[in-house]
């Protein structure tokens, strides 16, 4: 059975893969800064590289989630996923799965994605550059 229908979705169904990503991404910044929905692990002052990814969370986060500059910000976040990946979790260990890397890898591939095919529909991009319009 072929899903070729599907296709017609395209635009909005990228367009929920980003906002889904962009607020899931957003949530790693509020936590570090606000300790919400949990509190951060990590207890007292954030050391600066924990600060910097905050910061490109929150920033990028937002970007995403409402399609502005989305695919600046989604380039910049799947950096730092690389970044998080291999120097926070690659040293525990080879395999994802006892290094507890899943979620590193798939915001990064995820976001370089979306650097790569853009915001889909409804985006402040779209909007912005009249290249596609908000449906």
């Amino acid at each position: 059975m072929e899903l070729t229908w599907l296709s017609r979705w395209q635009p909005q169904l990228l367009a929920i893969l980003r906002i889904v990503v962009g607020l899931l991404f957003l949530e790693h910044a509020t936590q570090k800064f606000w300790g919400f929905p949990v509190p951060f692990p990590m207890s007292g002052p954030l050391p600066p590289l924990i600060l910097a990814a905050g910061t490109i969370e929150l920033i990028a986060g937002i970007l995403v989630t409402i399609g502005l500059f989305t695919r600046l910000a989604a380039f910049i976040a799947s950096g730092e996923m690389a970044v998080a990946y291999f120097y926070g979790h690659f040293p525990k260990g080879f395999w994802p799965a006892e290094n507890m890397g899943e979620a590193a890898i798939l915001f990064c591939f995820v976001f370089l994605y979306l650097a790569a095919a853009g915001p889909g529909a409804w985006s402040l991009d779209g909007a912005r550059t009249k290249d596609e319009p908000i449906r």
